[in-house]
């Protein structure tokens, strides 16, 4: 469930309106007056909200959840659970879209554009906080003691901030929740919108995104990084994480403690990494991939699917070490003989 510190939502509404709403079948036609409350992720969803299903990773999720109901694609409803009210639709993700953009008209919206002081009188600040010149507090934000605020840093609506903390010139934190003693380093941007949108022959349509940033507490984030916040769920930086500059984290990704993430890293959405794993420079990760404790990945390999705990990888696509780097020398050795030939 969305935090209500930074969502409103227009609900409770019933399964009926909420199908009229998204162009989806309710397949038990006696359930139309059932009342949602609101959207969650499968996983966590209870028996008076509603979920989705678009991708086959999270099937035994679905088989699984309490949901009290869900859009799916008309070949899932066999592994529905029972008493789950299912909306079926072609495009489920689209058609959850529309509902949550019908429960969330407000979502993404803040008090930078009403709010007429800079630190707004509802925001706490804790002692011996030092606050430069030209920064923006939003309203009800909590701010712990001991930090530092750098030039026109922003801090938007509900944030809270743990005590200790450093926030470079120009950094922007929303909809996040941050631990003691972090420090984001100039330009880091942290709860801006996730890259979420529903695609059909009408264009694009943005999903709202209604997780939220949790940061752990001593993690650094460099310059220019930047971390989505969740779509549903939350994104996690666990505690002790070292990000380096013009790092990318896309929403939904969870990231275990001890971390090290090398500059220029990319990290798609929904993919989680377990604790001290280390990610050389130029990384591509994709989405929803399990990467597990202690794995090692060199600069510039493209990580295309799992990855086991405690190994070494390299490549893109990426494969154990030893793998790559016998790839790497088969190459060198073809190069070698093919120049010969031609001499």
């Amino acid at each position: 469930m969305p935090d209500s510190r930074f969502f409103k939502s227009i609900g409770p509404c019933t399964v009926g309106e909420l199908a009229g709403i998204s162009n989806a079948e309710i397949l038990e036609k006696d359930t139309q007056s059932k009342v949602v409350t609101d959207v969650s992720p499968i996983a966590s969803a209870g028996p008076d909200e509603i979920s989705f299903l678009d991708n086959r990773r999270y099937i035994e999720e679905f088989k699984n959840s309490t949901a009290g109901a869900c859009v799916v694609h008309p070949d899932q409803a066999k592994n529905a659970p029972e008493g789950m009210i299912l909306l079926v639709s072609t495009e489920p993700y689209l058609a959850f879209a529309k509902i949550a953009n019908y429960l969330y008209p407000e979502q993404g919206k803040s008090s930078h554009e009403e709010q007429d002081e800079l630190i707004s009188k509802s925001a706490t600040i804790g002692a011996n906080t030092i606050i430069s010149p030209g920064v923006f507090i939003g309203q009800g934000a909590r701010i712990g003691a001991d930090c530092k605020l750098g030039p026109n840093a922003v801090i938007g609506d509900g944030v809270i901030i743990g005590d200790g903390c450093y926030l470079g010139p120009a950094v922007s934190i929303q909809y996040s929740i941050v631990g003691c003693g972090v420090r984001c380093f100039a330009g880091s941007r942290l709860g801006e919108q996730g890259f979420g949108f529903a695609s059909s022959v009408d264009g694009h349509l943005t999903v709202p995104q209604l997780g939220r940033v949790i940061v752990g507490d001593n993690t650094e984030i460099g310059a220019n990084s930047t971390i989505d916040r969740g779509s549903a769920s939350d994104t996690i930086i666990g505690k002790g994480c070292r990000i380096d500059n013009l790092v990318q984290i896309g929403h939904n990704v969870v990231i275990g403690d001890g971390c090290v993430l090398v500059a220029q890293v990319g990290i798609a959405g929904s993919t989680h990494l377990g604790n001290y794993v280390l990610v050389g420079g130029q990384v591509g990760i994709s989405g929803h991939l399990r990467i597990g404790d202690d794995v090692q990945i060199a600069a510039q390999s493209g990580v295309m699917n799992d990855l086991k705990a405690g190994e070494r990888y390299g490549g893109s696509p990426a494969v154990p070490m030893k793998q790559w780097t016998y790839q790497a020398a088969m190459l060198r050795s073809m190069g070698r003989k093919k120049v010969r030939n031609n001499g």
